[in-house]
């Protein structure tokens, strides 16, 4: 687990690399791309759980 003294380095470099004004835009992408993550990992889950109905339905007939 990362403590405050590492979380404020990485965020001053992250400052001197991109500036202030790309922040925003890189929050933004990164949101995105952790939205669309997340959903696929729900896709992913509910096609297991599907799958995994259908062979216990096929299995109790």
């Amino acid at each position: 687990m990362l403590g405050t003294t590492e979380i404020i380095i990485i965020a001053v470099i992250i400052l001197l690399l991109f500036g202030g004004r790309k922040l925003p835009e890189l929050a933004k992408g990164l949101g995105l791309g952790l939205r669309e993550f997340k959903n696929a990992s729900r896709d992913i889950k509910k096609e297991v759980e599907d799958a995994a109905d259908d062979i216990k339905d096929s299995v109790e007939k």
